[in-house]
């Protein structure tokens, strides 16, 4: 059962009742307390906190997770329906030695997962991801007698911490005096009472769709172009002046601009980005496969733009590494480390109304003060065993292009960039491609697409 189980850097994902069992998310946190166990650093007790999304499941993988750390003698800190990254948060505020989050994300609605988070409120790094996924697998898992089993207790505190600390890094008092409209869509998720909480803080008149938490998604969750039509709707019918759309556990954020047109994920790391470059220069960093919106950004402000393998963790770790000032992802992750190491769609719809209120400008004018690009994503079937055949023919047909190897292989290219690389959950390889013309990305993406077609199956 557990090799069909999705286990990653991120954690596990699975569908409830066939793969995703109590016993198996008992099994996963007795793993991930062995882990803290052995590298307490001779510490007596540990402590954990659990957070939980909407969905149905999600009492009762909290239930089993807490189960099973109490089983390694870890104490449990039940933090109820929040946000992931207001686990992170309260991780450290809490001065816990990891934190769970009970999510699948932006996944259908009959799966969930279990996210690990280290002592520092961020992503497992890829070691220490294994590391635990190993001692699941072999089921070795340390234990604690009767007298030292953990214990379980409750904190509320969540929502409001995490909006002091979002409410910290903008001037809060601007923004109330522009008496924004807002739509947001929290997808019946973890998003919509803290969301609202924060809207109504800085002053905006909210309009909030599918706000009660659940799980019931009302429409599919992730928030891409077709399945916000209704939020766009919303947004022109109310007259507002943006529309917000959080995923499930509310750690990524779209938008829609005050015509009621989509503008998409990329575009929340570009718009808080434009925000932070305005008023200081210095470092960003961000995954190989985001627009290059944040690097023409960057380069205005004389600033630079790192770029990483694909992961949050990833991100994170660079942006630690190198002090960022602003980071994240293209899927609308974004993350500022005042906050917290974590993608965050409060930070990003705090930065954007931020930006909206000091240049007095719509969202629909500021998105098109940033240069476009048109970028098209593709997957393809392939064995293991032809990805290094496939890399290479696109080396050879790219020649000219300068050449990333972090993950996978990115080209960039005068007028644009692909970037190729094989799925780490999926047998297919994902390729996807930005240039200023949708003639040309069509090109580059049909290009790699015929290296797969010539090699049969």
């Amino acid at each position: 059962m557990a090799a069909e189980l999705i286990i990653t850097v991120s954690g596990l994902r699975g569908i409830i009742g066939e793969n995703l069992t109590p016993n198996v998310a008992t099994e996963y946190a007795r793993a991930f307390g062995t882990f803290l166990r052995e590298t307490a650093a001779g510490e007596k007790k540990l402590s954990v906190c659990i957070g939980r999304d909407s969905r149905a499941s999600g009492k009762m993988l909290t239930s089993a997770v807490a189960a099973g750390l109490c089983q390694i003698g870890i104490n449990v800190i039940d933090l109820g329906l929040v946000t992931t990254p207001g686990v992170g948060i309260m991780t450290r505020k809490l001065d816990c030695n990891g934190s769970v989050v009970i999510t699948a994300s932006h996944n259908p609605i009959e799966y969930n997962g279990i996210k690990l988070l280290s002592a520092e409120g961020h992503s497992m790094t890829a070691d220490t991801a294994e590391r635990i996924k190993r001692t699941f697998l072999e089921k070795k898992f340390s234990s604690a007698d009767s007298l030292g089993r953990g214990t379980i207790e409750s904190n509320d505190e969540t929502d409001s911490v995490h909006i002091d600390k979002v409410l910290g890094i903008i001037d809060a008092e601007l923004i109330r005096k522009k008496s924004f409209r807002v739509v947001l869509d929290s997808v019946n998720g973890a998003g919509g009472r803290v969301g609202s909480k924060l809207l109504a803080a800085l002053g905006c008149r909210v309009v909030a769709i599918n706000a009660e938490a659940t799980g019931d998604f009302a429409h599919v969750p992730e928030p891409i172009a077709e399945n916000l039509t209704d939020l766009c709707w919303q947004v022109s019918s109310a007259g507002a002046d943006i529309g917000f759309a959080q995923d499930p556990d509310a750690d990524r954020l779209a938008i829609v601009d005050e015509k009621g047109t989509y503008i998409g994920e990329e575009y929340s790391l570009a718009l808080a980005a434009k925000y932070i470059f305005s008023i200081k220069s210095g470092t960003a960093a961000t995954n190989l496969s985001t627009s290059r919106m944040i690097d023409d950004i960057a380069a205005v402000a004389k600033g630079r733009v790192i770029r990483t393998a694909v992961g949050e963790a990833n991100v994170v770790e660079a942006m630690i590494k190198n002090g960022c000032i602003i980071g994240g992802e293209g899927n609308g992750g974004v993350i500022d480390l005042r906050v917290g190491p974590v993608r965050d769609s409060l930070v990003g719809i705090a930065l954007v109304l931020q930006l909206m209120a000091e240049t007095g400008k719509s969202i629909s004018t500021l998105v098109g003060q940033i240069p476009a690009y048109y970028m098209m994503k593709k997957k393809f079937a392939v064995d293991k065993t032809q990805v290094p055949q496939i890399i290479a023919s696109a080396k050879g047909l790219f020649a000219k292009a300068r050449v990333d190897m972090t993950d996978g292989c990115r080209f960039d290219f005068a007028n644009g960039w692909v970037h190729l690389r094989a799925s780490n959950t999926e047998p297919v390889m994902r390729v996807i491609a930005e240039t200023q013309s949708p003639q040309t990305t069509e090109k580059y993406i049909n290009a790699v697409l015929d290296i797969r077609g010539k090699m049969g199956d």
